[in-house]
């Protein structure tokens, strides 16, 4: 497992935003998909690039709105999804995950689960 690490796999943190599109209509912060069934995507994007915007200025730390905001579980680890390798998530998400340089923040990344922006850490 350590070999494949080297250069297989990458680290990342996101911020996901559901909408009424998103495959799971729920999230720890929104239980019974109320706030996620009448958000549309246009909203979901609007409300993530305001988010993208404050942090690519450093008004605010990732971590600190992933944990606010994120509709991911993830969000109790800063937006920390950890290792992973190619295959492991949906393919916009990897695709764009493996693109970034360390440190570096997406442009907003639409998937079956909703929109993300994406911080590559490792």
């Amino acid at each position: 497992m350590a070999a494949a690490a080297s250069g297989s796999q990458v680290r990342a943190s996101h911020i996901l935003i559901k909408h009424e599109g998103s495959r799971r209509k729920a999230s720890w912060k929104d239980p019974e998909g109320r706030v996620i069934n009448s958000t549309t995507r246009e909203t979901a994007i609007s409300q993530l690039k305001a988010l993208r915007d404050d942090i690519v200025s450093g008004k605010v730390k990732f971590e600190d709105v992933a944990s606010r905001y994120s509709d991911c579980s993830s969000a109790k680890r800063g937006g920390d999804l950890g290792p992973f390798g190619r295959g492991q998530m949906q393919k916009p998400f990897e695709e764009t995950t493996y693109s970034l340089k360390i440190g570096e923040v997406s442009d907003i990344v639409d998937t079956d689960s909703g929109v993300h922006i994406i911080k590559r850490t490792g």
